[in-house]
């Protein structure tokens, strides 16, 4: 709860920012009282809002017994509540946690994920994130990602209709860097949080599937495929929910990831094994 209100209060200030090159005194009453606004719908409906920019499908014991019965025998060893499982039609595997607490949660994998993984590399990939779930982690993560999106919008309606002052409006680098700074800070603050975010949860989700070399063979097996594309509808300011970026090594948004480097992900998930191996605890849930 300190870090989302923390992420809110940054989120705020930056929003001030662009009211204040807008309009002044009277721009930054008004940012203020619009994030305020924004703070309230984000954490109310940010998760509908990220489920439905993917055009994420809900799925039951009937329509995918397999991903369903993973995610149900995961939620029990969590002692969580069983969250809604949704999946998103594209090749590239995928996935992602949101909601905004364990009572409210969803988890959404790709087709291609389905299609491609193991069984064992599934639960290992579902393990993560039903470690964010488990930790809290849904709630900072879905809030970042909708309020990322309202300050790049509200930047670039600053460059083409702020500037309060007659010096700001005769200075188009202004205008510019106003433009091009302010996503980059919420992109800073994101990249802060999710990074030993990803970390952590690599490392319980090993726990929690009881297999850490899953989750490090099914990160192989994404990784390479995401290198090389892009998935569908993918924005910046959601790229940090995703178990790996959703942006193609090639793309210009890698050059600010969310995501830790994979092979460094990968080696720690090795490391986690080979421990959890010479203490007999591996218990793969699948």
């Amino acid at each position: 709860m300190f870090k989302t209100t923390l992420l809110m209060g940054l989120m705020t200030a930056l929003l001030m920012v662009i009211g204040d090159y807008i309009g002044g005194s009277s721009g930054m009453t008004f940012m203020l009282a619009f994030s305020i606004l924004s703070n309230v719908l984000m954490y109310w409906y940010s998760d509908k809002l990220v489920i439905s920019q993917y055009n994420a499908q809900p799925v039951d014991a009937g329509s995918a017994p397999q991903l369903y019965g993973i995610v149900e025998g995961l939620a029990q060893r969590a002692g969580l509540p069983m969250p809604k499982v949704y999946v998103i039609d594209t090749a590239l595997p995928n996935a992602f946690a949101t909601g905004r607490n364990p009572s409210h949660a969803a988890v959404c994998v790709t087709t291609g994920l389905m299609e491609l993984l193991e069984p064992r590399e599934i639960a290992g990939v579902l393990g993560h994130e039903m470690s964010h779930v488990l930790h809290n982690d849904i709630l900072i993560s879905t809030i970042a990602a909708g309020m990322a999106g309202v300050i790049s919008v509200m930047a670039r309606f600053a460059f083409w209709f702020g500037g309060s002052r007659d010096d700001r409006r005769n200075n188009p680098l202004a205008g510019v860097l106003m433009l091009v700074l302010t996503p980059i800070a919420a992109a800073i603050i994101q990249l802060a949080i999710s990074r030993t975010r990803e970390y952590m949860a690599d490392y319980s989700g090993g726990e929690l599937s009881g297999d850490p070399d899953a989750l490090a063979d099914a990160l192989e097996k994404i990784e390479g495929y995401a290198r090389y594309r892009t998935m569908p509808n993918a924005t910046e300011a959601t790229a940090h929910m995703f178990i790996i970026s959703p942006f193609s090594a090639k793309d210009a948004q890698a050059l600010f990831s969310t995501h830790p480097p994979t092979e460094k992900r990968i080696e720690r998930l090795r490391q986690e094994a080979q421990e959890m191996r010479s203490r007999g605890m591996i218990d793969p849930v699948v």
